[in-house]
């Protein structure tokens, strides 16, 4: 720190203030006009550093260990659909691997999700000794726009806002403002939040129009997220601007590549082209490979209003049915697009590999190319295994280079496994739309070989690409994946042990490819692999050098994809300054660069929440019309209160009742093995069992959906492995785990008990699950038992 920051500190120390407006602050330290500037960098830097801490109103106060002495942590927090939250501490205020800090409803204040808070620690541990909490202070509010539905009360307007961000409806005034009518989609702006003893206000701001109505979903996700739409006019002009400037016939200060034999393979649908492949061999065995990235830092210069509006946007959104670009499509689509036979310049980094697929040498450099043929996917495979039977269609060189890629493309797929890479098996669901937007089917997309091809050469470009700058000692955004907290791991294991399955060392990453692989094609896989998803940190973008758990490398950065990802024009700007041998420093700071990386880890996380919840709400809104069908699906969660399943036609996530899951039975709920069991019957639920379901209830605006149990396991089915609570030898329990047991009565939907409390409370899950629904089994036929017996007394 310099020593204005240093006098910051001090001060704040030393008279152990409040938090103060800056403006107040730089009086108490005799700043003069002159020198605001100065003090204000100061401050911002102090900030990124960890050290201050600002809240709403824009007052300082100090972070850090000051704050861990007051029993307060800064964090975002993430609510629960049970109304609960927990709080995620911020990397750069909290010790490394702080644990999140669990919040009751009612020690929410006014706090919502996606807001950076100040919480207090309580000295009493919740459930399973997790740490709890109080929120203190909103330091930030994540948004005040919210989406839902409009509806009328006691003469006044309401809005129930969609997803259970809020029990109750809030208030908007009087009734029709605006013309809006009951059952209309609104987006407000809340000017007082609700708390849990006070109910919200908010304003109408926009009238969307009636639920099902087409495309209305769509803008509801886009204001309920607050994603960037339409372009600014000014933008658009800067974008037309580069294209009048482009001349393809100028390769000034870059590689003439066009007479190469590139190629480009994309999914069918694709619409923008940022990689091609070039690959040789030379006559010693080896390897010359060509990874060509569309040099979108030509087009978007540092500091101009398309640069700033490609970083407010931080990346592409993919939404079903519409693509939100990162940058204006005569750029996206057509500049930097590397589409067959046209001249664009790329940003390239060729990389020697020996035989045996060791990376012995990396250049990297400005060049020009002309793509020679373009590929889907699909076309792919067969070329390669018969490529004399497409002789006619595909050129002798193109064949020839496709064999290439496949072969090296798998020599470095094994060596990566072999090295500790981690690959879970996922699929991935897309979703089919008519020409009006509304969802008419689902799919799962293979990913083979054609698939794994290009995926190892974008991971090797990025891997060579991080190492190139790592050993220039320059800062930039890596993309890192630090180490999984090790007793989430213990749960893991203990988790797939009672599956039958193995696991000697559960933070192996050879372990857990191991497991992985003899999980792949039985009825639990995706159970085993959400259950190993959910142990994993995220990954983010960072200045830090952490490495890549998952990958099992030290050095990785994003350089791929610039025409859709923030973090990759960086990269390539970095790569321009080294190629042009520019010798002033080069980059950005540490601190811009650490504040940018939470930025783009942001908007990646809002832009993937995006794509979930609108192909959620399309898939809802399709069963809506599928009432009465019989669906296959399978166990994705467990918990005391009921599980939850996902349709195999349908992926969507609904959740059962544990009063629906047998007949007049009590029911024994096991939290290590992930399990109910029916004592008289027999019936075992477990992740990963098969099921056919029914619709009980659904409801798009909630994001809910209840199944009706049709078909379970068959009476007396044991998990592989599992051992009887009366065994000789029981099994291995973490923390003293024990059994909890729920007497639940059938055809009387949530309503039962759990085991015996001194203070029986009802409250619901803390935990939505794998499907985020709820489900309430703490109440029920013994509670009014008690009850009747204390009235006799």
């Amino acid at each position: 720190m310099n020593s204005l920051q240093n006098e910051i500190v001090a001060f704040l120390k030393e008279h152990n203030s409040e938090p103060m407006k800056p403006r107040a602050l730089a009086r108490r330290l005799d700043v003069k006009n002159s020198a605001r500037g100065k003090f204000n960098e100061a401050v911002e830097a102090l900030i990124a550093k960890g050290k201050l801490g600002r809240l709403e109103n824009g007052k300082l106060f100090l972070a850090g260990k000051n704050a861990r002495k007051e029993n307060l942590i800064r964090g975002t927090l993430r609510r629960t659909q049970s109304g609960s939250a927990w709080i995620i501490p911020d990397v750069t205020q909290s010790p490394p691997n702080t644990p999140d800090v669990f919040v009751y409803p009612e020690h929410m204040a006014d706090a919502q999700n996606g807001d950076t808070v100040l919480v207090r620690l309580s000295s009493k541990r919740g459930g399973s000794g997790r740490r709890t909490g109080r929120v203190e202070q909103v330091v930030e509010r994540s948004t005040h726009t919210f989406v839902g539905s409009y509806l009328e009360e006691w003469n006044q307007g309401f809005v129930q806002i969609d997803g259970g961000i809020f029990t109750d409806p809030v208030s908007v005034g009087d009734p029709g403002a605006k013309g809006v009518q009951p059952g209309d989609k609104v987006v407000v702006e809340i000017v007082r939040f609700p708390t849990h003893t006070r109910p919200g206000e908010a304003v109408l701001s926009e009238i969307l129009g009636h639920r099902g109505k087409p495309g209305v979903d769509l803008q509801t996700i886009i204001h309920e997220f607050g994603l960037p739409n339409e372009f600014p006019e000014e933008v658009l002009d800067a974008a037309r601007k580069q294209a009048d400037e482009f001349d393809d016939q100028n390769f000034d200060g870059r590689v003439d590549l066009t007479s190469e034999t590139i190629v480009t393979i994309d999914p069918a649908d694709a619409r923008d082209f940022d990689d091609a492949i070039s690959l040789t061999k030379s006559e010693d065995g080896h390897w010359h490979l060509g990874v060509h990235i569309a040099d979108v830092a030509h087009f978007v210069r540092p500091g101009s209003i398309l640069d700033d509006e490609a970083r407010k946007r931080g990346t592409s959104v993919y939404l079903p049915g519409k693509v939100i670009p990162m940058l204006p499509e005569t750029i996206s689509n057509a500049l930097a697009s590397l589409q067959k036979g046209n001249v664009r310049y790329t940003k390239t980094a060729s990389i020697e590999f020996s035989p045996e697929g060791t990376p012995l040498h990396v250049e990297l450099q400005n060049t020009a190319i002309k793509v020679t043929r373009r590929f889907a996917y699909e076309q792919v495979m067969p070329i390669i295994r018969n490529p004399d039977e497409h002789k006619k269609k595909v050129s002798g060189k193109v064949r020839q280079l496709l064999l290439w890629m496949h072969e090296l493309a798998m020599l470095l797929r094994r060596r990566r496994f072999e090295e500790g890479a981690i690959e879970l098996h996922l699929p991935e669901v897309k979703v089919e739309l008519d020409k009006t937007g509304r969802v008419c089917g689902a799919r799962q997309v293979e990913h083979d070989e054609s698939h794994q091809i290009i995926e190892e050469f974008m991971l090797a470009a990025n891997i060579a690409v991080a190492t190139e700058l790592t050993d220039r000692d320059l800062i930039f955004l890596r993309r890192t994946h630090s180490n999984p907290d090790p007793i989430k791991l213990q749960s893991f294991g203990e988790f797939v042990e009672s599956l039958g399955l193995s696991i000697s060392n559960p933070a192996s990453r050879f372990e857990m490819q191991k497991l992985l692989d003899s999980a792949r094609g039985k009825p639990f896989q995706q159970a085993v692999s959400y259950a190993l998803l959910r142990s994993f940190k995220q990954a983010e973008y960072s200045a830090a050098q952490e490495g890549h758990f998952a990958l099992a490398v030290e050095n990785y950065c994003h350089f791929t994809s610039p025409i859709r990802r923030y973090p990759d024009l960086t990269i390539h700007r970095l790569i321009d300054a080294i190629v042009k041998k520019r010798k002033k420093k080069i980059g950005l700071g540490e601190i811009e660069t650490i504040k940018l990386g939470t930025h783009c880890s942001d908007t990646e996380r809002r832009a993937a929440g995006a794509e979930r919840e609108l192909t959620k709400i399309k898939l809802l809104m399709l069963l809506e019309d599928k009432r009465d069908e019989i669906f296959d699906a399978i166990i994705t969660g467990v918990q005391k209160f009921g599980i939850f399943c996902r349709g195999v036609e349908f992926p969507v996530d609904g959740f059962i009742d544990a009063g629906n899951l047998a007949e007049r039975d009590i029911l024994d709920f096991d939290r290590v093995t992930h399990t109910i069991t029916a004592r008289r019957s027999g019936r075992i639920f477990r992740l990963g069992d098969p099921v056919k379901v029914r619709i009980a209830m659904v409801d798009p605006d909630e994001r809910t959906l209840r199944w009706e149990l049709i078909e379970g396991p068959r009476p007396g089915k044991q998990p592989p492995g599992n051992q009887q609570e009366d065994s000789k030898k029981p099994r291995r329990r973490r923390n003293g785990d024990r059994p909890e047991q729920a007497r639940l009565e059938t055809g009387k939907p949530e309503r039962g008990t759990t085991s015996k409390k001194k203070k029986p409370r009802r409250r619901k899950a803390d935990s939505g699950g794998a499907a985020g629904a709820t489900g309430q089994a703490e109440s029920g036929k013994s509670n009014r038992k008690r009850t009747r017996r204390r009235k006799k007394k």
